[in-house]
């Protein structure tokens, strides 16, 4: 477990990351509600199934004035290649040293397959316009997490 778990109403931790085609910082969208989902790996069956969820709700997301931003320890090179594979329409962040997922307690112990392993946790950190979290849901599923997600956004 991650001690470093944000709660709502925290100050999300500036970064500035890499991206498959350039940088994104945090603090660049203020006045933005921010999506950042934390995902172990790109083009893994999981990640692919959330981050196409995320594709397939971008306009409605986009709409109530969500933008989203996947952070990741791939590369950028890989992060480019899943964006052109699955047609991903939002950031990909590439966070190879896992500073931010540290930041965020979105990199820890979990199980895998009954064992205990350091990884990356699936999670999801709404920032609202301010800066500070809106949501903060940890050890998420794959499957279904973009729906829940939106319920508890009211989107």
């Amino acid at each position: 477990m991650s001690d470093n778990r944000l709660a709502v109403g925290d100050t999300a931790p500036d970064f500035t990351a890499t991206t498959d085609n350039g940088t994104f910082t945090l603090s660049q969208q203020r006045g933005k509600h921010v999506i950042l989902y934390f995902y172990p790996a790109a083009m893994t069956p999981g990640c692919t199934t959330e981050a196409c969820d995320f594709r397939d709700s971008l306009d409605a997301l986009q709409a109530a004035g969500y933008e989203v931003v996947g952070v990741s320890k791939d590369t950028p090179e890989k992060l480019a290649q899943f964006r052109d594979k699955e047609s991903l329409t939002f950031t990909l962040a590439s966070d190879e040293d896992k500073s931010i997922q540290e930041t965020y307690g979105a990199w820890g112990e979990k199980k895998n397959y009954g064992k205990v392993v350091q990884g990356s946790i699936r999670s999801t950190i709404v920032i609202d316009p301010d800066g500070k979290v809106e949501l903060a849901l940890y050890n998420v599923k794959a499957t279904g997490h973009v729906a829940r997600v939106r319920r508890e956004l009211g989107i």
